[in-house]
């Protein structure tokens, strides 16, 4: 018991903090240095040790990231015509389906446009009446073609207006359905009802009851949020080597929402403000627990060499400004100097001279660290 206390105690003198600096490029390595531990101390100082394996992705680390609407699953409704919003039918937040009305609006200029409807539709239906009567007289043989011909060609003129009329209605607002009952009862409309054209969520309105647009004023923003992206942000420091470290399908988390998303493009560009490159990622499921605006913190696996090897932080040990891990020999353990690339949390990455399948210390490393300490002389 005298020895393991001494032990012990040479242990917690000689532990330094794990730190995820590269060592310097001009120091030597030092050489694995192997020292005998019997079965009976590794029971009694609680060391455990577990294969080692090349899992790249156990460690990783969080940046901020802002919840956003992809463009193409934003949509700006806007005006048609110039006139007066008198009634909103939704609200602020409020989802809505396909084909759900949004707000009306009352129109002089919808007016001109349905009379047009009308006149181009009376032309159409006179040109071809006189159409077909030209067309009967030539086959009684009272008139020439010619007359045949021109009619026709009053005809398609006519016909012409009268779609262009009906092109000038849709492209205002009104339903091809709206349009045909006009165009049969002749009776106008004062306003219009403005639909959406696919579902979604409001996320602003942009318009009060009585305010005056006109033609293409933005009235509201219409957002599908089953689809979602995150904007995250990483420091230009860290940024060097993103095509290598988080290319397009990386995966990454949102840890406390449960939530995962695959990353999709990287900018090119810096933004100034923050000093930040924005990796874009979409949201794969659960968007309904994200909202377009919020921000977020994700984890991305941080990248690593064919040769990194992921370790619980507390496999590692230093000596000075060496980092090792202990490896398990036949008759006790080696130390094993190893550089650290990275960490994030309770793991961290290391390079060295490793073999899949070594059996690495795991914990009691402390003990362990003052019998190497005690192997060598260092007192």
């Amino acid at each position: 018991m005298k020895t393991l206390s001494k032990i012990l105690l040479i242990a917690l003198m000689g532990l330094s903090c794990v730190t995820v600096q590269a060592a310097p490029v001009s120091a030597p390595v030092p050489a694995p240095a192997k020292f005998a531990v019997p079965i009976a101390q590794i029971k009694a100082m609680g060391i455990q040790t577990a294969p080692l394996q090349s899992q790249i992705g156990k460690v990783k680390a969080t940046y901020p990231a802002q919840v956003v609407v992809p463009a193409g699953a934003e949509e700006i409704v806007s005006s048609p015509v110039a006139g007066l919003v008198d009634r909103l039918l939704v609200q602020q937040n409020q989802s809505v389906r396909p084909g759900a009305p949004l707000l009306h609006i009352v129109s002089p200029e919808l007016g001109q446009l349905q009379l047009q409807l009308l006149q181009t539709g009376a032309r159409a239906t006179l040109a071809r009446q006189t159409a077909q009567r030209e067309q009967k007289l030539f086959e009684d043989e009272v008139i020439p073609q010619r007359r045949v011909q021109e009619a026709q060609a009053a005809l398609k003129e006519a016909e012409a207006a009268w779609n262009q009329a009906k092109a000038a209605l849709r492209l205002g607002g009104m339903s091809a359905t709206t349009i045909a009952r006009i165009a049969v009862s002749g009776i106008p409309q004062d306003g219009i009802t403005l639909t959406a054209a696919r579902g979604g969520v409001v996320t602003e309105m942009m318009v009060k009851p009585g305010q005056r647009v006109d033609a293409a004023t933005a009235l509201l923003h219409l957002d599908k949020t089953d689809t979602l992206g995150l904007d995250i942000q990483v420091p230009v420091a860290e940024s060097a080597n993103l095509a290598t470290n988080w290319p397009a399908g990386t995966k990454v988390e949102v840890p406390d929402r449960g939530i995962t998303a695959r990353i999709t493009s990287a900018s090119s560009m810096v933004t100034a403000g923050s000093q930040t490159v924005v990796l874009r990622a979409m949201v794969e499921k659960k968007t309904a627990q994200l909202r377009p605006g919020e921000f977020v913190t994700v984890a991305l696996p941080l990248g690593g060499a064919k040769d990194a090897w992921d370790v619980p932080l507390a496999a590692v040990a230093h000596d000075g400004k060496q980092a090792y891990v202990f490896i398990r020999t036949s008759d006790g353990f080696e130390a094993r100097p190893v550089q650290a690339t990275a960490s994030a949390g309770q793991r961290v990455r290391v390079q060295g001279a490793l073999k899949a399948g070594e059996q690495v210390a795991i914990s009691g490393v402390v003990a362990l660290k003052g019998a190497w300490l005690k192997s060598k002389g260092d007192q």
